[in-house]
């Protein structure tokens, strides 16, 4: 028997439509599919009801200056192209109640100003290839580890010691980091001073704090600047010069060996006769020279007995404007006598706060002292 042909028709429309409605939804899905794209719509959406709103509704409800709050979502949330798309659609709405009288010049001012600072913002995340709160996040992450590295080892009955970083300008990163290393028999700990101010600085140190605290411990003490140095000279030969200083100490003994690179001397305090003095350690810079090993240096050895500390710190804390350094280390080692009587532990952060106010630094400060009790 044949099947009239409107039949055949009315039987195959629904499943024409079916297969349309299939499509039409596989295509949404596929414009829709990527988190960038969700938000985007849903932060468009709020632009354009927040917009009819004050046209329509009520200015006193919605005012057309809420749009600066899809904005400021679209700077942390989309990548440039799409805030682009969103600024396009908000500047769109925006007009629609100026011509409606519901937004005045104060209200387009605050909008263009926050759709540049958005902008701005997404662009530097965009950089990263973060979206949202993960640079902060990340960063964070970099803060809480360089100083986790800074952290010395326990060192065993008889050993204490501190570390006290301030990063200039109050700032969570700084110029200058603390690296160690401690197999329970020798201790070996190395202050850096990166050249430079700012996040310059502070990215820098955050890079070479990982590879140098990977070399510390890898090689003879005697050879950790010099393998420092060659990193330096194979990566960033025109990013500035380091300096450093490195001690060893044997934990058993007290025995104990300065390796300086241009960084301010140690200072040792004698027990036996309550006075604090210089290291006579000198070396020449990071990153200047192609080959440390080639240049004369000059360690320094003695012993730490009972009640002796040893002390490393960063220009910061005696270097001032149209002073003399050694000056400002007179004077440092002049509070440092203090440290005896209020005790090393209590008493460094507050020597490094006493100096920071005495030479009224700019620069980063850093200090580590390690003491036998």
């Amino acid at each position: 028997m044949k099947v009239p042909a409107s039949r055949t028709a009315a039987r195959a429309a629904p499943r024409s439509l079916t297969r349309a409605g299939q499509r039409l939804g596989n295509l949404v899905r596929q414009q829709f599919i990527t988190r960038n794209r969700r938000v985007a719509t849903a932060l468009a959406m709020v632009a354009v009801a927040i917009s009819i709103i004050a046209a329509h509704v009520s200015v006193w409800l919605v005012s057309p200056g809420a749009m600066v709050l899809p904005l400021l979502g679209g700077g942390l949330l989309l990548w440039p192209r799409a805030l682009r798309i969103l600024m396009g659609i908000v500047a769109a709405g925006l007009l629609y109640d100026i011509v409606q009288h519901k937004a005045g010049p104060g209200i387009v001012v605050t909008i263009a100003a926050t759709a540049y600072f958005a902008d701005v913002l997404s662009n530097t995340r965009g950089k990263l290839g973060t979206r949202g709160l993960r640079a902060d996040r990340m960063m964070i992450e970099l803060r809480d580890r360089i100083r986790a590295q800074g952290t010395l080892p326990e060192l065993g009955d008889g050993w204490g010691s501190t570390v006290v970083l301030r990063p200039a300008g109050g700032s969570s990163f700084g110029g200058d980091f603390v690296i160690s290393c401690s197999d329970g028999k020798t201790l070996q700990v190395a202050l850096i001073d990166v050249s430079g101010k700012g996040m310059d600085a502070a990215t820098r140190a955050l890079l070479l704090s990982g590879a140098f605290g990977g070399v510390l411990g890898s090689v003879p003490p005697g050879q950790f600047l010099p393998a420092a140095n060659a990193y330096l000279r194979r990566s960033s030969a025109d990013e500035g010069f380091v300096t450093a200083v490195h001690v060893s100490i044997e934990l058993a003994s007290g025995e104990y060996t300065v390796y300086s690179a241009g960084h301010p001397p140690a200072a040792r305090f004698d027990a036996n006769t309550g006075i604090w003095s210089t290291s006579a350690a000198r070396g020449i810079v990071l990153g200047v020279v192609s080959d440390l090993g080639a240049v004369p240096d000059v360690p320094d050895e003695g012993v730490l007995r009972r009640g002796d500390a040893i002390m490393l710190y960063t220009d910061g804390m005696v270097e001032a404007p149209r002073r003399d350094i050694d000056e400002g280390i007179a004077r440092m080692l002049g509070e440092a006598e203090r440290l005896v009587v209020a005790g090393f532990k209590t008493g460094a952060p507050e020597l490094v706060t006493t100096m920071q106010r005495t030479v009224a630094s700019g620069d980063d400060c850093a200090l580590v002292l390690i003491w036998r009790s």
